[in-house]
């Protein structure tokens, strides 16, 4: 590890709308070394690097780079600093190609004056080879991609500019195992190229094996700062909740699985790539669906739900077959989608809270043709309090919260709608650890009132955790069905990766 200067961040603060979001925090980020932010969803370690990178403005600070004070006042400036960041969430340009989001406004340019479009796919193809990414085309358009694959051209574009201080907000929220081993690769090697890694992440396994130092944050505040064998993982859990924390995060499921509520047949989509998909779910049952990236676990739930229009198979709803050709169809049936991606598809960013959780049951409210809104206040407000989801107001934009308060509210509204059949598509993907204690108790209580609740995770200890089942998806298709008392890692990666046990 080499130190060849570093960031100086002195006595940041910052406020939004009645959230105080930063608190004189100040912090050293050393170029050569991966240096670790954690904290619960809330505590100010996005809003601090969006500061870093120029896309907020510090109400009162000051930032130095190798001495020298800057001033950064959008993410141009930030680049000509040598500063990129892979946001937690995502923002490409959907109507344009992997090749020109990645080198956008640094296209090559031939004799003619116009882009070089041959040179830039090799270069796009060049960089993946680099960077341990396959299977994606430079010339697929944006808007085609995962959310999974949309991450890794993120990671890609990041490493593209000659940066010399890398943030990396919650970067292998969304990808494969064999990913994020190729990204710590890439991350060792910036480090030997004495270029400086900020790595925001709640994986416990992944900042123990990666990070130089962490820093915790809390409520705004900075913490404390320490080299990585100064901490272990009860120590650091409880510098950032600030109370003891229970090593086995995963609660215990007390009910008996009862009848059957969902059951899906042969449902096939030939655009979305899976075949011949029956399954079925039952009252107090938590059924995982663990598969690879690309496996079609996420095309499969968005078609049950309505997003996605499957080309045979039938929907059965309480023994009742169900036609569902749009997500009011499924809502109708008492079938609800917690989704991947959040802010796409999961929430109106700039409605408030009240209007988020209360929109898919709006018509609970109306007198007349008029909205109570001292209901639709008093229905919303419940959520708040049972989810402990932190905001100043019901009239808070969504826009303002944090991811993890933002997934609380995704979920808070299909409580308010009392689903049958609650879909989770990795319902702690960019949640901390007390948040994600909070979902999974959410869960075991939802189960407990009869709910089925399907949930697709990457995280292989939640699936074996807080499964009852687990359904192993490959290649668009189902290739084992395990009882709890059949579950293994070993068993789901060998689904999973190769098809068959063998």
């Amino acid at each position: 590890m080499v130190n060849g200067g570093g960031i100086e961040l002195s006595h940041i603060s910052k406020s939004f709308p009645g959230v105080l979001a930063l608190d004189d925090v100040s912090l050293t980020l050393n170029r050569g070394e991966t240096h670790t932010i954690m904290g619960e969803n809330g505590a100010g370690k996005s809003t601090l690097m969006k500061i870093l990178s120029g896309i907020y403005h510090a109400d009162k600070g000051e930032i130095k780079i190798d001495g020298r004070r800057v001033h950064i006042s959008n993410p141009l400036d930030a680049k000509k600093l040598g500063i990129s960041i892979i946001h937690q969430e995502l923002t490409p340009i959907p109507d344009m190609t992997v090749a020109e989001n990645i080198f956008l406004r640094r296209e090559p340019i031939n004799k003619m004056r116009f882009i070089d479009w041959r040179r830039l796919h090799k270069m796009t193809a060049d960089l993946f080879e680099k960077t341990g990414i396959e299977d994606i085309s430079p010339k697929s358009y944006m808007r085609d991609l995962s959310v999974a694959k949309t991450q890794l051209v993120e990671i890609a574009k990041a490493a593209s500019f000659e940066a010399r201080y890398i943030i990396m907000d919650e970067p292998t929220s969304a990808i494969s195992e064999r990913e994020v081993e190729n990204l710590f690769t890439l991350i060792r090697s910036f480090c030997e190229k004495d270029i400086g890694v900020v790595y925001i992440s709640h994986k416990m396994d992944e900042i123990f094996q990666i990070s130089h130092k962490i820093s915790v944050m809390r409520d705004g505040r900075l913490i404390d700062t320490r080299p990585l064998e100064k901490f272990d993982r009860k120590t650091l859990i409880s510098m950032m909740v600030n109370r003891e924390f229970s090593a086995n995060m995963y609660p215990v499921k007390s009910c008996e699985i009862g009848g059957e509520v969902l059951r899906v047949s042969n449902l096939s989509s030939k655009k979305n790539k899976f075949k011949n998909i029956s399954f079925s779910a039952r009252k107090g049952e938590i059924l995982g669906i663990a598969g690879l990236m690309g496996s079609g676990r996420t095309e499969l739930v968005e078609s049950i739900f309505g997003l996605r229009k499957p080309d045979g198979g039938e929907i059965f709803v309480n023994g009742r077959k169900v036609t569902i050709t749009h997500p009011s169809d499924a809502i109708r049936n008492k079938i609800a989608l917690v989704p991947e991606d959040r802010k796409s598809v999961g929430l109106n960013l700039i409605a408030s809270v009240r209007e988020n959780l209360t929109l898919p049951t709006l018509d609970k409210y109306l007198r007349m043709i008029f909205v109570s809104e001292d209901r639709q206040d008093r229905e919303a407000q419940k959520q708040v309090d049972v989810l402990s989801i932190k905001t100043p107001s019901l009239a808070q934009e969504v826009k303002n919260l944090s991811g993890g308060n933002q997934q609380k509210i995704v979920i808070g509204k299909w409580l308010l709608a009392d689903a049958d059949v609650i879909m989770l598509d990795e319902p702690t993907r960019g949640i901390d650890v007390g948040a994600k204690n909070e979902i999974y108790s959410l869960m075991c209580e939802l189960a407990e009132a009869g709910k089925a609740i399907i949930m697709i995770s990457s995280e292989l200890p939640e699936i074996l955790s807080m499964s009852d089942r687990v359904m192993v998806m490959r290649e668009g298709s189902v290739r084992a069905t395990l009882n709890r008392d059949e579950l293994t890692q070993e068993k789901i990666m060998h689904y999973a990766a190769l098809g068959s046990e063998e």
